[in-house]
């Protein structure tokens, strides 16, 4: 249903590019987000965006350095990652919602209907 690439290492201070790529002709999504799961570590959102309009909703620990956009036929999203650090270390998850929420809600893991399998992006 969705399916991620861009993962690697890197050494801090790098940068790398994720992509996600749904499949368009099977789901209408009013959001895609990217969260990331350090070992030991609940599920957290990094940045999601809305395919509707692009407003966009940054976690905290990110900000200035990543940057979540939309392709240009809104069925891929990407997350610019810059500046990493060892604490961007995690295993980073695509989602999407096929339903409008308030992006309070979507800040939540459960607030999302479709997954990818992850890819790991690790920081040294």
């Amino acid at each position: 249903q969705l399916v991620e690439s861009g993962g690697g290492s890197v050494q801090t201070g790098g940068s790398l590019r994720l992509s996600c790529t749904v499949s368009r002709y099977t789901y209408s999504t009013y959001c895609m987000g990217w969260f990331r799961q350090a070992p030991g570590k609940e599920r957290a959102v990094v940045a999601h965006i809305y395919t509707t309009d692009g407003v966009t909703f940054y976690a905290e620990p990110i900000k200035d350095r990543f940057t979540i956009s939309l392709g240009h036929s809104k069925d891929t999203v990407y997350l610019q990652m810059n500046d990493l650090k060892p604490e961007d270390t995690a295993l980073y998850f695509c989602a999407a919602s096929v339903k409008w929420l308030d992006w309070r809600r979507l800040i939540h893991p459960s607030a999302f209907d479709l997954w990818g399998q992850g890819t790991q992006v690790t920081v040294s």
